[in-house]
């Protein structure tokens, strides 16, 4: 395949996945439970999702290692499992896409605070990040995708571990905002300027933010990136904020609206346009209808 950054800079516009949680809640997840031993106990599972989204027209899927640090496995008591769990889940995307698609794992949040706001060593975190990513890297995932991050601090640590690891992976570094009278915030205190700046510096080829935000607050942040930074954009938006219905979340934004505002997206120059929280095949397929029409 044509590398992700080439089809970039000749100017295509990509369809990234949608959301993994939703999808596997929906065949069965329980809550409270670790979504990652579906690595090890259902990868037909896996390769089901992704089949799905790539036939809803995604050209990048991802894996199921948002939560594939040895810190975050840790608590399901599964860190001595690092390893197996990261490569089964790029081992399962790679069987269902079949080289049809860039195979991007996923590396979100380690769920400990770093010091000095919280009891965790940068270091400890940064190995977590290393024996995570270079299993995904080592099983042959395309991209790495860092994701939903809010201090810019464990951003950097993912980044630098992912670069230390294959200097020349494509690496997505995305934040997760927050709207505010002042403007566009993480819950710790990141602008998107920083955020933009900060993690180019620190070797992300391709910069932007999922999750946190419907379509309509996500094409505000887009032109705030776009603003701020020369590399290539990606927005991942939720489908809506949740609402409760039957004790159940209930995202409100459907597939036609979505793909209604995608437009939007387009025509500020995002480079990868997918989806996060409550988004399905459905979703994206209608965001390949708006690329595809878009031309």
């Amino acid at each position: 395949m044509t590398s992700i950054l080439t089809r970039i800079q000749a100017g295509e516009v990509l369809v990234a996945d949608g959301a993994m949680g939703t999808m596997l809640f929906a065949n069965g997840l329980g809550g409270g439970k670790c979504p990652e031993e579906y690595n090890l106990t259902h990868p037909e599972i896996l390769e089901s999702i992704a089949r799905q989204y790539l036939e809803a027209g995604a050209d990048i899927i991802q894996t199921n290692t948002f939560g594939g640090s040895p810190l975050k496995l840790a608590r399901y008591g599964l860190e001595s499992q690092t390893e197996t769990i990261n490569a089964r889940a790029v081992e399962a995307v790679k069987k269902a896409v079949g080289g049809k698609a860039f195979v991007s794992t996923s590396c979100g949040p380690c769920g400990k605070l770093l010091k000095p706001y919280g009891d965790t060593a940068p270091e400890t975190v940064r190995e977590g990040f290393l024996r995570q990513l270079k299993a995904a890297i080592g099983a042959g995932a395309d991209i790495v995708c860092i994701e939903t991050m809010t201090d810019i601090h464990e951003a950097l640590l993912a980044i630098e571990a992912a670069r230390e690891i294959a200097p020349s992976i494509p690496v997505m570094a995305t934040m997760t905002f927050d709207p505010t009278p002042r403007g566009f915030y993480t819950v710790m205190g990141v602008t998107i300027e920083a955020a933009a700046q900060k993690m180019a510096a620190a070797g992300a080829d391709i910069v932007g933010s999922n999750c946190g935000n419907g379509i309509e607050k996500m094409i505000e942040i887009a032109v705030e990136f776009k603003k701020h930074s020369s590399l290539p954009v990606v927005i991942q938006s939720n489908a809506g904020m949740p609402e409760l219905k039957n004790g159940q979340p209930h995202y409100p934004e459907t597939p036609e609206f979505m793909g209604k505002k995608a437009v939007s997206l387009i025509e500020a120059g995002i480079a990868i346009i997918g989806g996060c929280c409550g988004t399905t095949p459905d979703h994206i397929r209608a965001i390949r209808s708006a690329v595809d029409a878009a031309g």
